[in-house]
């Protein structure tokens, strides 16, 4: 595969799950069946977590239920073959009060992705986010 296409398909796939109004059949393409998306812990997910895709396309509508609003800032994307390491900017807005998180209240992340490509679909994504104190 070529790097042109790995990074295309990263970047399509960022911008999918960004996307408010994108659904499960918008993201199940770009997806391995096979696919596996490992989050390390942070503060949002304490113990990270290790998620197949079908738990990947439900925690998407989850998460959409969530938030108001959700960015990604792609500033880096760095590709050998079918491997792509990313640094990125995550924003998002709650639109309802959950847990500690009342409405409104915007959250941010660094992060640091390293997916692998297979066959033009993410087989797999792991992240490192970062965030920085809450109510800071």
């Amino acid at each position: 595969m070529s790097s042109t296409t790995t990074e295309r398909v990263v970047r399509a796939y960022f911008a999918t799950v960004a996307d408010l109004a994108s659904t499960e059949d918008d993201l199940r393409p770009l997806l391995h069946d096979d696919a596996v998306v490992v989050e390390h812990p942070n503060p949002v997910t304490p113990t990270g977590a290790r998620r197949t895709t079908a738990e990947v396309l439900t925690g998407f509508a989850s998460g959409k239920a969530l938030l108001s609003e959700q960015s990604f800032d792609v500033h880096e994307v760095l590709v050998a073959g079918e491997r792509a390491a990313v640094r990125a900017t995550w924003r998002g807005v709650v639109g309802q009060d959950r847990g500690s998180f009342a409405a409104g209240t915007v959250l941010t992340a660094e992060m640091a992705g390293f997916l692998t490509v297979r066959d033009e679909r993410v087989v797999e994504h792991e992240t490192f986010d970062c965030y920085p104190p809450f109510g800071s």
